[in-house]
């Protein structure tokens, strides 16, 4: 009889029992039951919130296959934490025939109270670890309370800095506060001026695009949202009762005493990436770092925010634009952008795409026209139906290059060929070393040939590195091409899909279209086949541009306005 031991420990660290320890007394309890086989899976610094364990994955595959009769661990938290995945397990163990031993709790899944105890003791494994994160979140939000910096992302104008401390053990600790970087501090200072004299996102936006400012990711153009969030953050304002009442308005917890110096954090707002909490679940609290907005500045911009966003027009939906995230401008490579146009004489709204660079910019970084979007996203469908109609060259190009794939069985036998070669220099290396061990006199003509089989050896790896990713990219080519050629059949029937379906068709045709406003021509390049940009050379409109096996891309120019 055969068993695997399975142990883990969720950090490197001295404290609990160790792999070691786990893994010596399930083999002793293991002795006892007259096992004497044993392979062992050790998963160390890994949690057991999940199965994701790269150990504990493989001892499931053991188990499909056999290779042991039943699975020993110390605990049963060893094994996860989460009822439904233990519950799985054991049921799919129970299929396999196998056992499972939890020495710690004397479990026996071979009985049904054995096994119901055992989904009680997961109950609780799991009650235990969701107590542990609440603690953990508990404590985060008392240390936010006292206006630490808890990490993320540094607002503009500051930077992270550890301070060293002692508790009241007079043991050393570290926390992190904010300190300001006096450059980005002077860009925060005149967002904020330039606001006000504007009371614009938009308007601010364009001047800090237009003078080449720099954001915290030294990115130059700049867009609402990003000016928006420093116009907002509380950390940079001197906090007084008056911001505190601003808060406490909103529901939000308030920390700490107002001094008009030190700025504010926000803590507990976002629930994931995404999402947000409700306001009565956020905490703000005073910081340790200095504030560099006066109160009554900060406090008539968020006034100013809020009467505007009320008097912002609601703009029509532009979702049944195509291509949003695909369409770039020719001339300085930006993503075109949709904006609201007129309502034409039939009461329907009309959509452009503009350079978001020149929007951003106020046209000055960028001169590229506009382009309504109905227009554009016609002729590109008509010349796509083209390109893929039976008779287009572009179904031909892809039909003959499938055919013309015959690297796979080349592939295979250069492949065989390096391994064996690289197999047959190793048992010569034995050799000679078994010659060596035998008369190390020899040593100076033996181990020269040793370093030189050694030096082939590697030069071999490499070329069946080589190899094997060629063949790979054959492989991929071919079930890119057929991918294509699916696609390409449902082009025909355009038409007659809804917006939706339109857009995942033209997303995944296509790698990218840019637009030129002075030529009225679209260049498109489609999807799927290169690995490199390729840069051709226009000739006739309407024809095909270039096509390169090599890297297998296929561009297309179209004129809008023959």
């Amino acid at each position: 009889m055969k068993a695997a031991i399975y142990s883990r420990k969720s950090k490197f660290t001295g404290k609990g029992e160790s792999i070691e320890n786990q893994i010596e007394l399930c083999k002793n309890y293991a002795l006892n039951l007259g096992i004497t086989e044993f392979i062992v899976y050790e998963d160390e610094g890994f949690s057991g919130k999940n199965i994701d364990r790269p150990n504990f994955q493989k001892l499931l595959s053991d188990a499909r296959e056999r290779k042991f009769d039943t699975i020993i661990c110390y605990r049963l938290d060893r094994i996860s934490r989460n009822i439904a995945d233990f519950s799985s397990l054991i049921n799919e163990l129970q299929d396999l025939g196998l056992g499972f031993i939890s020495i710690r709790e004397q479990f026996d899944t071979t009985t049904p109270m054995g096994r119901a105890m055992m989904y009680i003791a997961s109950v609780f494994a799991q009650l235990e670890r969701e107590t542990i994160a609440e603690r953990v979140r508990d404590n985060m939000l008392e240390l936010a309370k006292t206006g630490r910096w808890l990490g993320g992302q540094t607002p503009l104008g500051f930077k992270s800095e550890a301070i060293s401390y002692f508790d009241s053990e007079m043991n050393e600790k570290k926390m992190f506060k904010l300190s300001p970087e006096n450059e980005e501090l002077k860009i925060v200072n005149l967002i904020y001026d330039k606001y006000l004299e504007f009371k614009s996102l938009s308007q601010v936006t364009k001047y800090l695009t237009q003078n080449m400012i720099k954001s915290k990711t030294g990115n130059t153009i700049w867009n609402k949202r990003t000016v928006q969030d420093v116009l907002t953050n509380p950390a940079y304002v001197k906090a007084d009762d008056k911001v505190l009442s601003f808060f406490k308005d909103q529901g939000i917890t308030v920390a700490g005493n107002a001094d008009k110096k030190h700025g504010i954090l926000t803590y507990n707002k976002k629930k994931g990436t995404k999402s947000f909490r409700d306001t009565d679940e956020w905490i703000a609290a005073i910081s340790k770092h200095l504030g560099v907005i006066e109160s009554y500045t900060w406090l008539k911009v968020q006034n100013t925010l809020a009467v505007n966003k009320e008097k912002a027009p609601r703009m029509g939906k532009t979702n049944n634009v195509l291509l949003t995230g695909i369409l770039k401008c020719h001339k300085c490579g930006s993503s075109m952008k949709v904006i609201h146009g007129r309502t034409d004489k039939d009461g329907k709204k009309i959509f452009y795409y503009k350079c978001s660079l020149k929007e951003a910019s106020g046209n000055k970084r960028c001169d590229n026209s506009n382009v309504r979007a109905d227009e554009l996203e016609k002729v590109l469908i008509k010349k796509i139906e083209e390109i893929s109609s039976d008779k287009g060259l572009i179904l031909k190009e892809l039909k003959a290059f499938k055919e013309n794939l015959d690297i796979s069985d080349t592939a295979s036998f250069a492949l065989e060929n390096t391994q064996k070669n690289i197999k047959n220099k190793k048992s010569q290396i034995e050799n000679l070393v078994d010659q060596l061990s035998l008369n190390p006199s020899i040593s100076e003509y033996i181990i020269p040939q040793i370093n030189t089989l050694d030096k082939e050896i590697k030069a071999l790896k490499l070329s069946e590195n080589e190899i094997k990713d060629t063949k790979n990219d054959f492989i991929q080519s071919d079930m890119n091409i057929d991918l294509m050629l699916e696609l390409l059949k449902k082009v025909s029937i355009i038409d007659s899909l809804d917006v939706e379906e339109k857009k995942l068709v033209l997303n995944s045709i296509l790698d990218e279209v840019t637009w030129d406003g002075d030529t009225g021509n679209i260049d498109i390049t489609l999807w799927g086949m290169r690995k490199k940009k390729v840069k051709f050379n226009p000739i006739d409109i309407n024809k095909l541009l270039h096509f390169s096996k090599s890297s297998r891309s296929y561009c297309y120019r179209i004129s809008c306005w023959p």
